[in-house]
C-alpha cells in the first residue's frame, strides 16, 4: 500500500483547503496519507480551529482520521501558533534544525507531496 506525505507550506486558507480535501480523498481510497504543517500555513492554526469554518470542518474530520502528523516547531513560534499548537495537544515537528523534516517520512516509506 502506498503512503502519502503531505507537506502542506502555504498560508492561503483555500489551498490549505485542497490540502485537506486531498488527505480525505487519499484516506478514502484506502492509502495511508499524513498531513505537515508547515511554513506559512502554521498561521492557519487558529482558522483551523474556529467552529464552523469550512477549514474546521475539514480538518476535524482529518484528525478524527489521525491523518495530521504534526505542526512545525520553528514556523508554528515564527507565525504566533506554537502555543495554540501545544495547547490543542498537535505533535510539534522538529527533527530538522527545530522544521518538520522530510527525512523521518521517507524512511517510513512516504511519498512526499508540497502544497
Amino acid at each position: 500500500m502506498s503512503k502519502y506525505a503531505l507537506f502542506a507550506f502555504r498560508g492561503e486558507p483555500m489551498c490549505f483547503i485542497h490540502v485537506l480535501l486531498n488527505a480525505l480523498n487519499i484516506n478514502n481510497l484506502g492509502f495511508e496519507v499524513k498531513v505537515i504543517i508547515e511554513g506559512e500555513a502554521t498561521k492557519l492554526l487558529s482558522e483551523l480551529y474556529e467552529e464552523g469554518s469550512a477549514l474546521n470542518i475539514l480538518y476535524r474530520q482529518c484528525l478524527e482520521r489521525d491523518l495530521i502528523a504534526g505542526i512545525c516547531k520553528a514556523c508554528s513560534q515564527k507565525f504566533g501558533t506554537y502555543e495554540l499548537a501545544l495547547e490543542k495537544g498537535l505533535k510539534i515537528l522538529d527533527d530538522m534544525a527545530n522544521h518538520a523534516g522530510m527525512g523521518p517520512f521517507l524512511k517510513e516509506g512516504y511519498q512526499i507531496i508540497t502544497f
